[in-house]
């Protein structure tokens, strides 16, 4: 079984020699065995088909996910648990630790192992599984950890552009060469774009963590409630107000977001092995009060949600391989437009108790590559509790503005709750 790389899986691949890694790190009250993990992973394999899967190249140099005729099993390492923020510890050095994809799947797991308490991470290459996907293993993981007899189905895998985009809209004249002529644009504009001799040194990569507290997760979920906005455009309206305040002229003014391709393309699947976005960007008018603004943001990530269409983008994407290696230089060489990355999970519906044990808390993903600024926040709400995390690069945004900015975002939330409760 086999299947080409997509181009957004492609670019998240890159050569190999830079890794691009994913990190789902979560906490469990209770005892394991190491058989009992290692079954656990192995039933998530037998679902999903890609999990098994090495990359092999093909005569042209492209890619191809390819399960070998006797699979590897997902490996496992085991350290000794020695205190609360080891995760964060562990979870830089799987950043910085690359995939040997010739050899071993696109997937490692690390048990941080404690008496009463560990602490588990999976660890995924960026180019096999977006955030979505990660839960749902993460969902079937715990599933079968507590239930070994569990049944978590099959999964029937995608197999190329063809299996998400529907076949009247894929072999439509008219939308094939649309797509074309967009690629065929987009590829030389890419081309012509100016960029630097070399890539900015990205220096030290760090990772800030924090929750909000349970009482002022829910104060905040009732406060955008009453405004008619969502939590992700409060969030980041915030973060745009943080990064100004903090960075002053050298802020950008706009958040790339996120967009789950499953709200458009029903054909992807909540437990599909799938790693392609769709994105929109935030900005703010700062001219304006801060819930003045808010509504005129939630009114434009509605107007740029509705207007995104997953297949052609797919079919504009799947028609420019041969720019692949011009974007990627411009993503790495040309010059940051946006602040961070800004991605909210929302609230993860994955249960908390089981027979055999109970599971703490899930932190937030945390993700870095080498396609330029590194800056990301990614959120997520678990147990009524909000949890942060934000990744950065001393070569991007210096650590102590990082941390000024963390302030300035709890800060104004705080602020923002108490004028709510005042008035």
């Amino acid at each position: 079984m086999k299947r080409k790389l997509l181009f957004g899986e492609r670019m998240l691949l890159g050569d190999g020699t830079e890794p691009f890694n994913a990190v789902i790190p979560f906490r469990l009250r209770g005892v394991f065995s190491e058989e009992d993990i290692q079954y656990a992973l192995s039933r998530l394999q037998e679902k999903h088909p890609w999990l098994r899967a090495l990359i092999q190249y093909d005569e042209q140099n492209v890619p191809w996910f390819q399960i070998p005729v006797l699979p590897v099993s997902i490996p496992v390492r085991i350290i000794q648990r020695q205190h609360e923020e080891q995760w964060q510890e562990e979870s830089k050095q799987e950043w910085h630790s690359a995939f040997d994809y010739t050899a071993t799947p696109l997937i490692r797991f690390v048990w941080i192992k404690g008496e009463e308490v560990s602490d588990m991470l999976f660890v995924f290459h960026h180019c096999l599984c977006d955030g979505g996907s990660a839960m749902a293993l993460l969902y079937e993981f715990l599933k079968v950890l507590d239930n070994p007899a569990a049944d978590i189905g099959l999964e029937n895998p995608i197999f190329g552009i063809q299996d998400v985009v529907p076949a009247h809209i894929l072999q439509n004249g008219k939308k094939r060469f649309k797509a074309k002529a967009i690629g065929r644009l987009a590829a030389l504009a890419i081309k012509c774009i100016p960029v630097s001799k070399k890539a900015i040194d990205r220096q030290n990569d760090y990772l800030i963590h924090w929750k909000l507290e349970e009482t002022t997760s829910k104060q905040l979920i009732s406060l955008c409630k009453s405004s008619g906005v969502t939590v992700n455009t409060f969030l980041g309206a915030t973060v745009l107000e943080a990064f100004k305040k903090v960075r002053g002229s050298a802020a950008f003014n706009k958040v790339s977001c996120p967009v789950d391709i499953r709200r458009f393309a029903p054909q992807i699947k909540d437990d599909h092995i799938f790693a392609f976005g769709l994105m929109i960007v935030m900005a703010s008018n700062q001219k304006i009060s801060f819930l003045d603004n808010l509504r005129l943001m939630q009114d434009e990530v509605e107007y740029k949600t509705a207007k995104l269409n997953p297949y052609i983008t797919m079919m504009v994407m799947e028609s420019a391989h041969d720019a692949l290696k011009n974007f990627t230089k411009l993503l790495k060489q040309g010059k940051s437009s946006n602040d961070c990355m800004f991605s909210n999970l929302g609230r993860i519906q994955i249960p908390d108790q089981y027979q055999e044990f109970s599971l703490e808390t899930i932190f937030s993903p945390s993700v870095i590559g080498p396609l330029g600024n590194t800056t990301t926040m990614v959120t997520s709400t678990y147990r009524g509790q909000m949890d942060f995390s934000f990744v950065g690069s001393e070569g991007y945004l210096p650590e102590t503005e990082a941390l000024a900015i963390r302030d300035e975002i709890i800060a104004r939330i705080r602020q923002q709750l108490d004028y709510q409760e005042a008035s």
